[in-house]
């Protein structure tokens, strides 16, 4: 039997917007993923938060968790993640709540400490940039919040306590794996795009964790960024649209997501393509075989409990068609 047969493979969606595309379409297609991704029987849909990035429509994070739970049945919908800085702890804890309310027994509330936009966006969201360092009180307090239903509490949730709503850190350096630790949650790792320290965070969760009544052993999710196709060539091929967000990303550029191009010589100089390249250090590509073999290998090096990918492909049909690819490597 596979390695990967019985681990689960989940999504990430950043609602990338297609050069010349519209947000409503993207928005349109982001359900029609999301509802091939359940038939295929993916275990969870997650969205991200970004702010101000011209060429990403998933500023409103709760607002999509809710259509995407709307037009599925089954998949697990969350957040990856509510940036907690960004938000009053009680707003979030109602907002979750409200959709756990409608949709129950299948969202996830996955949180970072990460503004998700740029200094001048984050004070437009008003944020403190002190609220990071506040980030440990904030996430006890959004426990406190969603956690037994206490009358006698000055502030409550309603709807929200009660709810046991599961709470994920995210993060992509030690901080957030040592706090997932001491609080006794999931974690989830953001290889897809910053890979440099993922062995020395999943270690330090697994080897500092304490049981809580959310979870009774670590578990670990890697995010991954993914590329599948029929064949490697054309995995390299239609690959180098994600290459060229990337670039646009290090560069400051609105991030539209362009067509693919035959090679990206000229489109970028030695150092940006080394820049690139790091910030692609977990990216799994190819046909069949080849992804298998890299995911084997991440799985057993990692001792991963969960697999969640980004998928960022210009054509819609070829980003469908990679889901029914990635799920063959189980067999």
């Amino acid at each position: 039997m596979s390695l990967l047969a019985d681990t689960p493979f989940s999504l990430l969606e950043l609602a990338p917007v297609r050069q010349g595309g519209t947000v409503g379409a993207t928005l349109a297609h982001s359900l029609r993923y999301a509802q091939e991704a359940e038939r295929l029987g993916f275990n969870r849909f997650w969205l991200a938060e970004h702010h101000n990035m011209e060429g990403i429509a998933s500023a409103a994070t709760a607002v999509l968790i809710g259509h995407i739970a709307g037009g599925t049945a089954r998949i697990r919908v969350g957040s990856g993640g509510i940036m907690l800085p960004n938000h009053p702890p009680l707003v979030v804890a109602e907002q979750f709540g409200t959709l756990d309310a409608l949709y129950p027994g299948r969202i996830d509330l996955g949180l970072g400490r990460a503004p998700g936009s740029d200094p001048l966006t984050a004070r437009a969201l008003r944020r403190d940039e002190r609220r990071a360092e506040q980030f440990p009180e904030e996430v006890a307090e959004l426990q406190r919040l969603l956690g037994p239903r206490d009358p006698a509490k000055k502030v409550r949730a309603i709807p929200g306590e009660g709810s046991g709503l599961p709470i994920w850190l995210l993060g992509s350096s030690l901080f957030s794996a040592q706090l997932a630790a001491a609080r006794g949650l999931p974690y989830a790792f953001a290889g897809h795009f910053a890979p440099r320290f993922v062995y020395d965070a999943v270690r330090l969760y697994r080897s500092q964790f304490q049981p809580s009544a959310a979870l009774a052993k670590p578990y670990v999710m890697l995010g991954l960024p993914l590329v599948a196709a029929e064949t490697d060539e054309e995995a390299a091929f239609i690959g180098t649209s994600s290459l060229q967000r990337i670039l646009a990303l290090m560069r400051g550029e609105p991030l539209w997501l362009k067509p693919p191009v035959q090679s990206m010589d000229g489109l970028w100089s030695p150092a940006e393509q080394a820049s690139v390249n790091a910030f692609l250090g977990l990216k799994v590509a190819g046909g069949p075989a080849s992804l298998k073999a890299r995911l084997e290998a991440l799985v057993r090096e990692l001792e991963v409990d969960e697999l969640m990918f980004t998928n960022d492909l210009y054509d819609e049909g070829q980003r469908l068609r990679a889901l029914a690819l990635l799920m063959s490597v189980k067999d």
